[in-house]
């Protein structure tokens, strides 16, 4: 049975902080009383108790003050796992996603329709699993671990790089034994990543710019020590910085002994090169005057090169020895002599075969005719005797086209200092007596024009071929010329296009208000035979003519003219060096007379010529003769039809071109001469031998060359005879060629 205090404590101990109090029957009211003042045992009893009472009252406060502070730490902590700024998971051993904050949802699931973040390791890419898996045990086993650069893929396109962040925490439920989890914080390396991989690109290229620097720079010096350029730069104290080897080979001077010296030793004029360093950043300075380090003085050409930095400035100076280039130049000067020499001996030789086709034709027609009269006059008289001189002068005219043909032409004309005014005023009084009454003749020359280095006679002949050309090209019109000389110094393009030295030249001048030259015109006006003249009014040989006369006397002749405009000829003739000018009368040359006088041989006379025989049938061989001068043609009639032949004449090759291809069969044998105005004898033999294949064909010149002689053969003519033969030549050759056909 129990005590009646025993169930006090009871409700005591019950009364405790936070337990209920049921009320309590008044007829217990006395007991507590009671009880209250007891002693002994039940007193420490009550003691121990109330003692034990306020214990648990402390321990109930702090328990409720730590549920309080859990809970707070609780909502915390939710707080902080969502909302903080990284991807945070929670992941159980069977890598279950727990709880994942909103920002991991976002990263790894950013659209509904992607796959759900509700396992950690399908992300993972297949290269990064195990090393995941690695840290996953390490964090089981330390409590903390990481995995870094581990990279998740999002679907095919997307991907995070970020590093792994694993820490072990227990998991406590009622009535169960803990459960390990993982806490995983994914932080998104990319930005960082990227920013590294740019430093390391960054890093490569300047480290390969430096090795590019590097290399330049080795190139640069060997570039500068291989140049054959000899190459010095300075500083803003004009102080050598750099002397590469062909400086040192240039200036005889080694480059440690050059470092440091002034520009000025090597190269006097150093301040006129420096002047150029305000105005530009280069400068090609052209031909100055340098010195070796012995003092000899050598040619070089120079350019600058100017460069501006923090340190300063500095310049680079090239220069090039002109030594080698001026032993070319003189050398190419020699070969251009030569070239002009060829040229002026082509020139030459085309119009000595024009000079031969006309002078030819009148020495044969001469010739023939005097071979005629000795035949028809008894020998023996004074007639006879006359025939005979004639035709020994006509042999010697005959023997000094020859020469003049295979003369050698290396021999420059003789030059002396001839007073030009002198000349152009001679030449004026010719040109006065023979000037139309419709052309005016203008002379304006300034007073003292120095004396030119020419040929007298030649320089008379230029100016009164230019004149002429002129009056013909003005025609029946009124015009004018005009005559004027003046000292000047070509420009070096002018030089160049004239192929002119440096110095002073006379400048004489022709120009006409005539209808002036198109631009099909000019470029042929100086060839030889070329002329836009008619059939017998010009052979084309006068501006020839000048173009020789200006190439033999070191000069040159500039033209310019435009249709409807007139045109303008202007002679340069090199000024004589401080001479006297030579005597306008004294200006006339007997040397090529002279020579052909003593080389004249005579000749013996031709006897008369022999009838041809007359073939069987009774019918005689039929010629046709061509030739443009009209007397030749007069005279091959009567020669041959003097020898039984039929012969007929023409001055115009389509007129017997015409001939031939109305009648083929009526001729037995043509001859042509080869040079005919507008149409060449090659011409009509190929259009003969087009109508009649089988007709005998001979070429007729007073100039004919290897090249003439092989494309006559070519074109299929039988014979060449050379104008002017002897009659009995001439007749055999046709006989022969007549015979055959």
């Amino acid at each position: 049975m129990s005590h009646p205090d025993l169930s006090f404590l009871l409700r005591s101990e019950a009364s405790a902080p936070g337990a209920p109090q049921p009320p309590l029957p008044a007829a217990e009211q006395p007991e507590r009383r009671s009880a209250a003042r007891a002693s002994g045992d039940v007193a420490a009893l009550i003691a121990e108790l109330r003692a034990s009472q306020a214990e648990l009252e402390a321990q109930n406060k702090v328990l409720r003050y730590s549920q309080a502070a859990a809970e707070s730490a609780s909502e915390r902590f939710e707080a902080l796992f969502s909302n903080v700024p990284l991807s945070l998971m929670v992941v159980d051993e069977h890598d279950m996603v727990v709880q994942a904050n909103s920002m991991a949802h976002r990263s790894f699931q950013p659209h509904e329709s992607d796959r759900p973040l509700t396992s950690l390791t399908p992300f993972i890419s297949p290269a990064h699993v195990d090393r995941v898996r690695a840290a996953f045990a390490a964090a089981l086993q330390q409590g903390t671990a990481e995995a870094t650069e581990v990279v998740f893929s999002i679907d095919a396109q997307r991907y995070i790089t970020g590093d792994l962040h694993i820490a072990r925490i227990e998991s406590h439920t009622d009535g169960a034994a803990p459960a390990t989890q993982f806490l995983c914080a994914v932080i998104d390396q990319g930005p960082l990543l990227a920013e590294r991989q740019a430093l390391q690109r960054s890093a490569q290229e300047l480290q390969e710019r430096n090795a590019q620097l590097h290399a330049s720079e080795l190139r640069l010096e060997a570039v500068i020590n291989s140049s054959l350029d000899a190459i010095i730069c300075v500083d803003q104290h004009e102080r050598i910085t750099v002397f590469n080897p062909t400086a040192a080979m240039l200036f005889q001077c080694a480059a440690s002994d050059a470092l440091g010296s002034p520009l000025s030793r090597f190269l006097p004029n150093a301040q006129q090169v420096m002047a150029f360093a305000q105005l530009t950043t280069q400068a090609a300075l052209g031909e100055m005057t340098a010195c070796t380090a012995s003092g000899r003085e050598l040619a070089v050409e120079i350019s600058v090169s100017f460069e501006r930095h923090a340190e300063g400035e500095t310049t680079t100076v090239f220069a090039r020895d002109l030594t080698a280039r001026k032993r070319e130049e003189a050398r190419r000067s020699v070969l251009e002599g030569q070239l002009r020499e060829s040229h002026k001996m082509q020139a030459v030789g085309t119009m000595a075969g024009g000079i031969a086709h006309d002078f030819n034709n009148i020495l044969h027609a001469i010739l023939g005719n005097v071979e005629l009269a000795k035949a028809d006059c008894p020998p023996g008289s004074l007639v006879h005797e006359s025939l005979v001189e004639i035709d020994k002068a006509g042999r010697r005219a005959r023997d000094l086209v020859r020469q003049i043909l295979t003369f050698s032409r290396n021999e420059a004309p003789n030059r002396a200092a001839v007073a030009l005014a002198e000349v152009v005023h001679d030449t004026e009084r010719l040109l006065r007596v023979t000037l139309p009454p419709e052309i005016d003749l203008s002379v304006q020359l300034p007073p003292g024009l120095p004396p030119v280095l020419a040929n007298a006679t030649q320089v008379e002949q230029a100016l009164l071929n230019l004149c002429t050309n002129a009056v013909h090209a003005i025609g029946e019109r009124r015009g004018q010329i005009r005559v004027e000389a003046r000292l000047v110094q070509p420009d070096q393009h002018l030089r160049e296009r004239l192929g002119l030295a440096a110095g002073d030249y006379a400048a004489l001048r022709v120009s006409d208000n005539g209808p002036g030259m198109d631009e099909a015109t000019l470029p042929r006006i100086f060839e030889p035979f070329f002329t836009t003249k008619p059939v017998g009014q010009g052979t084309g040989l006068g501006l020839a003519v000048v173009h020789g006369v200006m190439r033999t006397h070191g000069g040159g002749i500039d033209v310019r003219s435009h249709p409807g405009h007139g045109s303008e000829f202007t002679l340069y003739f090199p000024a004589a060096p401080q001479a006297a000018a030579m005597p306008a009368t004294h200006r006339t040359q007997h040397a090529a007379e002279t020579r052909a006088e003593h080389k004249a041989a005579a000749v013996p006379t031709a006897g008369a010529p022999a009838a041809a025989v007359t073939p069987a049938g009774g019918r005689q061989r039929h010629v046709m003769y061509v030739d443009d001068d009209e007397a030749l043609v007069f005279l091959v009639q009567r020669l041959l039809r003097r020898r039984g032949y039929q012969v007929s004449g023409f001055t115009d090759p389509h007129q017997a071109t015409d001939a031939l291809r109305a009648d083929p069969g009526r001729y037995d044998l043509l001859v042509t001469d080869y040079n005919m105005p507008g149409y060449s004898g090659l011409d009509l033999v190929r259009a003969a031998l087009a109508i009649r294949r089988d007709l005998p064909v001979a070429l007729a010149s007073g100039y004919i060359t290897t090249e003439i002689e092989q494309a006559a053969l070519a074109e299929g003519a039988r014979a060449l005879i050379h104008k002017p033969n002897d009659v009995e030549e001439l007749c055999a050759t046709v006989d022969r060629l007549a015979h055959e056909g």
